[in-house]
């Protein structure tokens, strides 16, 4: 979507940063609390000063007390055969294996996380999780909580910020989109028993540590979101605790992670 179908598209005037900031206390966000936030700035609205204003308004919520965290995903370690979004021709793999330069969380560009994400990646005090392939940033107090001691082994499980913020009772925002892109739910998969999960993926690449580049090699669950959407429905359909309401001109979804998780867990070994 460029900016001018996102301005054709606003109607009743530009989102400002006070609207987010109303239209998010409004959806249940408070001071103080643990918010992962997932967010597509386009299908917000036209915003006034863009993901800056967003992110503004985000801090404004949870104030000095709380903190946020977002995805920083790169395909650091790459395994070019599982990529889907998009695939890219088998005569390529072996070179992307190759070639791909050293992960280094101080240079090495996000992908696919949106406008918002990065901009809180490149705020003073954010700190991000050292993984190559499923980094988190965070800000606020419990920003080493979330994020220290990163498994680069089953990147979204129990030594995963995903799991840290399972333990600390803490909250998903989705601004703009829907539970497909809940990755609090990557969690559950990796606690549920569902047919492959047991076939771990090995992968092999350089990263840089302390300024040194070094190999590394680690497994992880070839996991899958496609039906993320359709167990987030389920959810809300069974009654799960999910406010939803208007954010700018769009629509977000607030609830607590881990009965969620919980839920998916049993969902996902019913249904894969």
């Amino acid at each position: 979507m460029t900016e001018a179908d996102v301005v054709k598209g606003t109607t009743g005037g530009p989102v400002t940063q006070a609207d987010l900031e109303r239209d998010l206390r409004r959806l249940g966000v408070a001071e103080g609390l643990t918010v992962l936030v997932h967010t597509s700035l386009s299908r917000l609205g036209w915003i006034v000063g863009g993901g800056q204003a967003v992110l503004l308004a985000l801090e404004a919520a949870v104030g000095s007390d709380g903190t946020l965290m977002m995805p920083a995903f790169v395909e650091g370690v790459p395994e070019p055969s599982r990529w889907r979004d998009p695939p890219v021709p088998e005569s390529w793999w072996t070179t992307i294996r190759e070639e791909m330069p050293p992960w280094d969380p101080a240079v090495s560009p996000t992908r696919q996380v949106g406008v918002v994400a990065d901009i809180l990646r490149h705020q003073p005090g954010t700190l991000q999780s050292f993984h190559p392939n499923k980094s988190f940033v965070a800000r606020g107090p419990n920003a080493h909580t979330l994020l220290d001691g990163h498994s680069l082994d089953d990147g979204f499980g129990e030594g995963s910020p995903l799991a840290r913020l399972c333990e600390i009772d803490g909250w998903v925002l989705l601004l703009g989109v829907g539970h497909g892109n809940n990755t609090s739910l990557h969690l559950a998969e990796y606690r549920a028993n569902w047919p492959g999960r047991r076939t771990p993926v090995l992968l092999s690449g350089r990263l840089v540590r302390a300024g040194r580049v070094e190999s590394v090699k680690f497994v992880d669950v070839d996991g899958t979101s496609d039906d993320f959407d359709r167990l987030g429905a389920e959810y809300e359909r069974q009654g799960g605790a999910v406010a939803v309401g208007a954010v700018g001109r769009g629509t977000g979804r607030w609830l607590r992670m881990r009965p969620m998780v919980d839920f998916a867990v049993d969902w996902i070994e019913a249904n894969r």
